[in-house]
């Protein structure tokens, strides 16, 4: 492993099993080198069969947890994930407003589970807050679908929908293609210049807990180390591949990834 480089500043929520959420992201961003910090959204109770209570953190805590972090440590990129009322939503974003590193937005909105993370007036606040910030927005087609306001169908409905997203604000727009049927996996990178395919074979198995918190979490590590969006990307689905393909089968349910598949002991 090299030095430690490229300081992640995540904000999202905790999740106890430790496959998903803070905890995935923190576990992801050390294992490519980079360094984490953390501002948690709120506390879960969570396994890999669900999330079976949510604890509310304070909103003026939420606020100096970023503030304390930027004006001490700094971040070279910023990653989203549960941010689940609009008050929240707004709080991080405006403590943002002196910070410049680009912002990797993970919109998560259902838990693998199905417990819905998000509630309804959140979307909007995603759409009209989050998004123009977002250096890049990295959802799976159920959230596209709700932010895009239209059902997916293959690859050609995933690029209608991510043209739909780029047209909202963000830079850019990674759909992952995940929950499309059949053994090929699709990815789709979209930036101004235009789409990026990426594709691979499916890895069968249920231990995919906290994919999409993992993979834009390695990808604010590849920009905080100075790595371009396509090969920041290229690198982290790499490493998810990898981790899924290695889990550790743990829990009845949907188990979590091997993040640490990189560290050689």
């Amino acid at each position: 492993m090299t030095s430690m480089k490229g300081r992640v500043l995540i904000a999202a929520g905790s999740d106890s099993g430790g496959g998903a959420g803070i905890q995935a992201d923190i576990k992801a961003v050390t294992a490519l080198g980079g360094f984490a910090a953390t501002a948690i959204t709120a506390l879960t109770a969570q396994n890999t069969l669900g999330v079976h209570g949510i604890q509310e953190v304070p909103i003026d805590f939420v606020r100096q947890q970023i503030a304390v972090v930027l004006d001490d440590i700094g971040a070279d990129a910023i990653k989203t994930g549960m941010l689940h009322r609009v008050e929240v939503i707004e709080a991080v974003v405006e403590s943002l407003d002196s910070c410049d590193a680009p912002l990797v937005a993970d919109p998560v909105m259902v838990a693998k589970g199905g417990a819905r993370l998000l509630d309804q007036g959140a979307t909007e606040a995603v759409i009209s807050v989050l998004l123009p910030r977002a250096a890049v927005v990295t959802p799976n087609i159920p959230e596209a679908e709700v932010l895009a306001g239209m059902e997916i169908d293959g690859v050609d409905g995933m690029k209608r929908a991510a043209e739909k997203l780029l047209s909202l604000g963000p830079r850019a727009v990674l759909l992952k293609g995940g929950h499309l049927d059949g053994p090929r996996l699709t990815d789709l990178l979209l930036t101004e210049a235009g789409f990026e395919v990426f594709e691979g074979q499916r890895i069968e198995t249920k231990h995919t807990h906290g994919t999409g918190c993992t993979t834009a979490s390695a990808l604010a590590a590849g920009l905080a180390q100075g790595m371009g969006l396509t090969d920041a990307f290229a690198r982290a689905r790499t490493y998810v591949q990898e981790a899924i393909r290695t889990a550790p089968g743990y829990g009845a349910g949907h188990g979590p990834l091997n993040h640490a598949h990189t560290v050689k002991l």
